[in-house]
């Protein structure tokens, strides 16, 4: 049978998915595709996974895509981030047979993407994309699509679409942000490039940003005329999203928490989805915000989610009638949109902010980042005072902190190299170059002794000089 392509690939294939989930790092793991269909969720993305990794590791194969058949996780797109055709291609073949199309990511705007040269970091090379796309097109049993970001120019952003289409991309996901828009400077996504890219463009779009409820969505799906909708965010906090509803939290942790045991997970990927799930609530219930923070077992987490849902319960019965006192559209227990505050905002809100330059802006670097305070609450004696840090004596040559008993008053690597060189000793370092040539001197001196003494003189083999020069080798 001929590989579907295009509107054929959607419509068949996919069957007509408009209500899409995101492909996200750690988070749309199968037991979080499995809730999400089950409330209105019609075409799930697999996380990012990395093209090189998957391809040498079997066990990453099996963690992520291999570990079981199950039927109800269908239609599903297999997403890579990829830098090399070969390599992509190579990962999409060992993949093709457990989903109904391969994604290269195109839209990571992380710095682990700048470092790894991938995702958006590509949208640049076109030549390179061109091959990537081409050759997979050619080799997959499967169709190849692709999930991007915008350039600020529309112009710019129709011909990179353009581009990807003539290569052989099957379907394309615009997220209406450029790779600069991240974090607490997200901004708004820009739903005028999506909708110029669908028009340009003679496959089907999926459209990404903006997407907080199902309102959201079908006004998206008339403004741009896309074939679908995807959600990221919205759906973390929300996975009723494309039903409509908006029910208590905790009806949707404990249905998470039930296919979680069917379909184990990391449990950092669990403790993260109940952070998103319970997000308004903790900022209540600070206490518990730690404990879940804390707790090492699932049913650890299942407790305080439990306890969160009779304190919740226990506010319910006190304010029956009553409306939401904070600015939220409904009750803090109430599955609802997230809105990202601004960097300003943020950092007068909430007294933190997620980029050390923003709290330096803002006049708040006394404020520990999240991972100091992690740190600090294992170690409640520990201290980032730079001033009280112990200051540390520089290596003579190359500047690092030299060692306390170093004879040569360097660091450990330059002490290394010269006492290699000079066949001296570090004792500080236990480096002992000098003490082990003597050593083997003196057992090619015992073993000298032990042989016939014609064989000992000063020109014969194995004379002490040649001893001395195999020592020194």
């Amino acid at each position: 049978m001929a590989k579907l392509q295009g509107f054929e690939f959607w419509s068949r294939t996919l069957g007509g998915a408009r209500h899409v989930v995101a492909p996200m790092v750690d988070q749309s793991e199968l037991a979080w595709r499995l809730l999400s269909r089950r409330h209105g969720a019609q075409l799930c993305y697999t996380p990012m996974l990395h093209a090189q990794v998957f391809v040498r590791d079997a066990n990453y194969r099996k963690e992520n895509l291999y570990c079981e058949v199950c039927p109800e996780d269908r239609p599903l797109i297999v997403q890579f981030c990829a830098n090399d055709p070969e390599v992509f291609v190579q990962a999409a073949l060992l993949a093709q047979d457990h989903c109904d199309a391969i994604d290269l990511n195109l839209g990571c705007p992380q710095m682990i993407a700048k470092r790894g040269h991938y995702g958006a970091f590509l949208q640049e090379e076109w030549d390179l994309l061109q091959r990537m796309i081409l050759l997979a097109h050619e080799k997959l049993s499967v169709p190849v699509t692709c999930k991007i970001r915008v350039f600020p120019e529309i112009e710019k952003t129709v011909r990179y679409a353009q581009m990807l289409e003539k290569a052989g991309c099957q379907l394309l996901t615009v997220h209406g942000r450029t790779k600069e828009q991240r974090g607490p400077l997200s901004g708004a996504a820009s739903w005028e490039h999506i909708k110029a890219v669908r028009k340009a463009v003679a496959i089907p779009v999926f459209a990404n940003g903006n997407i907080q409820c199902l309102q959201d969505v079908e006004r998206c799906l008339r403004d741009t005329g896309v074939q679908g909708v995807m959600s990221a965010e919205g759906n973390l906090h929300n996975p009723a999203l494309f039903e409509g509803r908006s029910p208590a939290v905790w009806e949707l942790v404990e249905e998470y928490l039930d296919l979680v045991r069917q379909h184990p997970c990391p449990l950092s990927y669990v403790r993260a989805h109940l952070f998103k799930l319970w997000h308004h609530t903790l900022q209540v219930h600070q206490q518990l915000r730690e404990e879940l923070a804390k707790v090492k077992t699932l049913e650890g987490i299942a407790a305080v989610s439990q306890e969160l849902k009779l304190r919740c319960q226990e506010e319910m019965s006190r304010q029956q009638g009553e409306k939401p006192t904070s600015d939220l559209p409904f009750f803090h227990w109430i599955c609802q949109p997230y809105v990202r505050p601004g960097p300003r905002e943020g950092s007068r809100n909430s007294g933190a902010c997620s980029k050390r330059a923003l709290e330096e802006e803002e006049g708040s670097s006394e404020v520990l980042s999240k991972n100091k305070q992690k740190k600090q609450l294992r170690n409640p004696h520990k201290t980032f005072d730079p001033s009280l840090k112990p200051k540390y004596a520089k290596c003579d040559q190359c500047g690092n902190p030299k060692g306390n008993r170093c004879v040569f008053n360097l660091c450990r690597g330059c002490c290394k190299k010269r006492a290699f060189k000079e066949t001296a000793d570090c004792p500080g370092h236990g480096l002992l170059f000098k003490t082990k040539l003597e050593k083997s001197l003196a057992c090619k001196g015992a073993q000298l002794g032990l042989q016939e003494p014609q064989q000992a003189g000063p020109g014969a083999p194995g004379g002490f000089s040649e001893v001395v020069g195999s020592a020194l080798a």
